[in-house]
């Protein structure tokens, strides 16, 4: 159960929509609509390459990679991004592609928090514009965004090279700070208005992205964001 209260923070809003603008809820992925990870992703992939022994070799390559994702993560999501993908270096596009269904169907659908469809609802009802902005690539968030019936979307996105991912992103490169500057680009260029706004994130590393709406509130949040929500009084949500 959501528990959230739109009503009281938005009337007199809808009153005057003709002469104002119109509000979006942003939302977070990973960890806040859904339990999976990047590294679930990375993981799913590194079983399926195109030998058994190439698979073994990337499977303990990212079990092994583990504990230094967790430090760097902590440490700069930059560091991250440049560790992490660097993972797919080699990687055919094609096959990526070609298995990303299959990841939906067996990794992420079944990891959605059972709040987040009720979230979404409300969110719609209330005639807010849906728009998910992920670290996450692009190929493993369409086949859920079409679930969720959300088609305002932004991802991470490899680079490719003859069909071949060079383990680079391009950019812009989605985490942190970067998304709170699309967020105030995109609600210029689309006429949204930032005070009427929601944002919905479990980490602490997108509190900028918190900090630029009216209606910051926190999912499954961790520690940090659990306190930085408390002393703001901003809504903590539990979607598990």
């Amino acid at each position: 159960m959501v528990a959230i209260d739109f009503t009281p923070r938005i009337i007199g809003v809808w009153k005057v929509q003709e002469e104002s603008l119109a509000g979006a809820a942003f939302y977070d992925l990973e960890g806040t609509l859904v339990s999976t990870n990047l590294v679930h992703t990375l993981g799913f992939y590194a079983k399926r390459q195109s030998t058994l022994l190439q698979s073994f070799t990337k499977s303990a390559t990212t079990f092994l990679s583990l504990p230094v994702f967790a430090v760097t993560d902590q440490y700069s999501r930059k560091v991250f991004n440049d560790l992490y993908f660097k993972r797919y270096k080699g990687q055919s596009e094609d096959r990526l592609r070609y298995f990303a269904q299959e990841l939906f169907d067996d990794v992420i659908k079944p990891a959605v928090f059972p709040g987040s469809y009720e979230l979404i609802e409300k969110s719609k009802s209330l005639g807010l514009r849906q728009v998910v902005i992920t670290g996450a690539l692009d190929l493993s968030v369409k086949p859920l965004m079409d679930h969720l019936e959300i088609t305002e979307f932004v991802t991470n996105r490899l680079e490719f090279v003859n069909g071949v991912a060079t383990g680079r992103l391009l950019p812009p490169v989605m985490a942190a700070a970067t998304k709170a500057s699309w967020i105030r680009t995109y609600s210029e260029r689309e006429g949204i208005s930032l005070s009427d706004s929601y944002a919905y994130t479990d980490s602490m590393s997108d509190l900028p992205m918190l900090s630029v709406v009216g209606h910051p509130a926190a999912v499954n949040p961790d520690m940090r964001l659990r306190q930085t929500a408390l002393h703001h009084d901003w809504p903590i949500l539990d979607l598990k």
